[in-house]
């Protein structure tokens, strides 16, 4: 599907400017000593077979506020990268299960979420088109037989109900060597699942039913911290500060102090690197669930009495996320300003990067007209454009200056690979 302004590149106010520079210019003056590193980390700890990753660009910061191991919106990719998409997945499967020939994806249990059934749509051409037979199962209970779902693209899929025998998944007249999860389990393990036999792609135990972002983010500040030696930067350039709390109730009020001791800390730590930074910005924290995705949960604040001052409604906002799953356990996270806007309107954007396998495949701004540069941008309203990407983010131009469009994706592609990694540490860790 070809997405409006698929050439135009957003307006950056800190274009040339601050330390963002030089992280940029680090980048590409150590590029052979980074894509060095990345081969023999990815030799190590191979790489997860999908991701994508939320990026915030201050100028004179830039680090990743999330990273996604089950992630939607294959179809805002630029198309023109669908080549890189089908050899990533020719990869994927080669480490992964070097003899599947069938695949089988399970998705979210939506059917009326059409936006995300045009990315699993998008998800199984790639994957098709990499030379693989592949289908879609359903978790749905009320899908007892093949269900036909017309897309806007004039496209379709088609959900099938899942099949137990034995310890192998299947469909009628099919019978998957990998089962590709795009179903990120907020909701816990469904039993149909658990024991089988086949390969599981990602591991169950990375599901938010078990995941963390605070664990996640505890392995990105060890890859962080090897990769800035490796450069010579302060890690904190590319490295959110976080802290966490366990056993929140916001209904009942219960963890407060928690929350306030916490947040007090984090923005005195915040504040400390401003000033050795010289940046005139009030430090803020980002306080959202600890597991879960679709931008629920989440709520800013520029001081600790924030926290405690909540009315009934933004407490009722704050104590659910994906699915009504209550929320225990809160992520305190360095606020990353972005500063990148988006053509005249100049509407506040963040970049999100695909990877498939160890691969830099696209990405695309998350765009929001009536958010602001400290807000959470993953929110109703918001809308995408695809990144204008000159070349692949695995190769920068060194001929050209740092701020150059495919240098500036570069930068984006290399702090995207090292949430990657902490992600794929995490996969060793839990298994």
């Amino acid at each position: 599907m070809i997405v409006e302004h698929l050439h135009a590149v957003p307006h950056l106010t800190t274009a040339l400017s601050g330390p963002l520079y030089d992280i940029e210019s680090h980048l590409l003056e150590n590029q052979a000593l980074i894509e060095t590193w990345f081969r023999k980390q990815w030799q190590i700890t191979p790489a997860p077979f999908y991701a994508s990753v939320d990026l915030r660009n201050a100028g004179f910061k830039l680090a990743p506020v999330d990273t996604n191991l089950f992630p939607a919106g294959f179809n805002n990719l630029n198309p023109a990268f669908m080549p890189l998409c089908i050899h990533a997945v020719q990869s994927a499967m080669e480490h992964a299960s070097p003899t599947a020939m069938k695949i089988l994806i399970i998705p979210e249990s939506h059917t009326r979420n059409l936006f995300y059934l045009e990315s699993v749509a998008t998800l199984q051409e790639i994957i098709a088109t990499a030379g693989y037979e592949v289908r879609i199962g359903t978790l749905l209970p009320e899908i007892s037989q093949e269900h036909r779902l017309e897309l806007p693209s004039g496209r379709h899929i088609l959900l099938e109900p899942l099949l137990r025998e034995g310890n192998r998944l299947k469909l009628h007249n099919f019978d998957p060597c990998v089962i590709l999860l795009n179903n990120d389990l907020s909701d816990g393990c469904p039993e149909i699942l658990k024991g089988i036999e086949q390969k599981i792609l990602p591991p169950l135990a990375m599901g938010w039913s078990n995941r963390l972002k605070s664990k996640h983010f505890a392995e990105y500040r060890k890859v962080a911290g090897e990769f800035a030696d490796i450069i010579n930067i302060d890690p904190w350039l590319i490295d959110p500060l976080f802290r966490n709390c366990g056993e929140i109730n916001f209904m009942k009020r219960e963890g407060e102090n928690c929350l306030r001791k916490n947040v007090n800390r984090l923005l005195s730590d915040i504040q400390k690197k401003y000033d050795q930074y010289h940046i005139d910005k009030p430090p803020f924290v980002i306080i959202k669930a600890d597991a879960g995705t679709y931008g629920m949960g989440i709520m800013t604040v520029h001081s600790a009495d924030e926290v405690v001052e909540l009315n009934r409604k933004q407490r009722t906002r704050m104590s659910a996320s994906k699915g009504g799953q209550d929320v225990s356990k809160v992520i305190m996270q360095e606020g990353v300003y972005t500063f990148e806007t988006w053509e005249k309107e100049q509407a506040v954007a963040e970049p999100v990067v695909y990877m498939l396998d160890h691969y830099v495949v696209g990405g695309f701004y998350r765009v929001h007209t009536s958010r602001g540069a400290n807000e959470n941008l993953n929110a109703p309203g918001m809308h995408f454009e695809p990144l204008a990407f000159a070349d692949t983010c695995n190769v920068p131009d060194s001929s050209k200056s740092p701020d150059a469009k495919p240098n500036r994706f570069y930068a984006y592609g290399v702090i995207a690979r090292l949430a990657l990694l902490a992600a794929a540490r995490e996969n060793v860790e839990s298994s």
